[in-house]
């Protein structure tokens, strides 16, 4: 919700004089029409409501000056609109929602607490993702098939929600590191772009999908689409939780299979880059980079609509002091 501002704020300033404007003229009080030779004969209406009919006149005429002085320091209702043009970089993010992504590696931890692989990934991109306001991105997850999570988009609250939403054990168990990357270049494949790029993360090898990693990096190569792909995880063994019998939780070891042979002549072949993540600042580095490596210019408008309010003002300052001149001179006229 946008709040009103004002044009000449120190005219504001004034507001505070009316308070003692008021105490002075009520300490001062006003002449009486009538002189009486003794109180006994008014005492009849001593008892008389301090809300008097001076006092209500009075009272009408200190709110025309707040409203008055209000409207002269001219209240606004300013809109503000940003219209950024598209940088000409897309990019398509798949995710590895594998089994083995749930596995709490040392190194990667948020706030202190330690996470699984999918988490920090998670994490890690909506980071990136505020980065690149100006770009198209889009989101394919994936274990042993590929799905379209969200179409390329400049809506980023759309793709953040999209990307919430993504949860292990959603999608049958497995790693498609082909058919991701296939269906990644799917989505880019017919755009008119400076520069496409497919980001894949992955905790594991290929063993599940039609399409063999390599050959999907061929096509990626001839329609020019640049792959960054990051393996995640550390080296050597893995914890996986779970659940004993008394719902007690557990750790799995697991044995690190990242398949970096492929991932790197993945990256290589079509441009990009292949990088290690085994904990949370590499993580992040990691996305850095490709974050500098990836630039381009982008045209940006703000455009500012102003609302001139002084009237919502300075109406009803008028239409009190009509008020008061009606009232004053027809039913609660004063006696010369």
């Amino acid at each position: 919700m946008t709040l009103p501002t004002f044009a000449h704020p120190w005219f504001l300033l004034l507001l505070l004089l009316l308070p003692a404007l008021a105490w002075l003229k009520g300490k001062r009080g006003q002449q009486s029409a009538f002189l009486y030779s003794s109180v006994q004969l008014v005492r009849p209406v001593a008892n008389i409501s301090q809300w008097s009919p001076g006092r209500i006149l009075l009272a009408l005429r200190w709110l025309v000056l707040a409203a008055l002085i209000i409207g002269l320091a001219r209240p606004q209702l300013s809109r503000s609109e940003t219209s950024i043009r598209a940088s000409g970089v897309d990019i398509v993010v798949a995710l590895d929602l594998s089994g083995s992504m749930a596995a709490e590696d040392d190194g990667f931890k948020l706030k202190g607490q330690q996470v699984n692989r999918v988490t920090i990934a998670k994490d890690v991109l909506e980071r990136f993702i505020a980065k690149r306001p100006s770009d198209r991105i889009g989101l394919v997850a994936f274990a042993g098939r590929a799905y379209i999570a969200a179409p390329l988009t400049l809506d980023h609250d759309f793709l953040l929600q999209n990307l919430e939403r993504l949860n292990l054990g959603s999608i049958e168990d497995g790693t498609a590191i082909g058919s991701a990357l296939s269906a990644s270049i799917n989505r880019l494949r017919d755009l008119k772009s400076k520069s496409k790029i497919v980001i894949l993360m992955t905790d594991g090898q290929n063993n599940a999908g039609k399409v063999p990693p390599l050959t999907a990096a061929e096509a990626a190569q001839s329609l020019a689409v640049k792959v960054y792909t990051i393996g995640v995880g550390t080296r050597g063994t893995a914890r996986i939780p779970a659940t004993d019998v008394f719902g007690r939780k557990i750790y799995h070891s697991i044995q690190a299979d990242i398949d970096e042979e492929t991932l790197l002549a993945i990256a290589n072949k079509t441009g990009g880059k292949y990088y290690r993540a085994d904990n949370t600042d590499t993580l992040r580095k990691i996305y850095g980079d490709i974050n500098k490596l990836e630039t381009t210019e982008v045209e940006t408008k703000k455009y500012v609509q102003i609302e001139e309010l002084l009237w919502w003002a300075a109406w009803p300052g008028l239409g009190l002091l009509l008020l008061e001149i009606l009232m004053g001179n027809t039913v609660w006229r004063k006696l010369p």
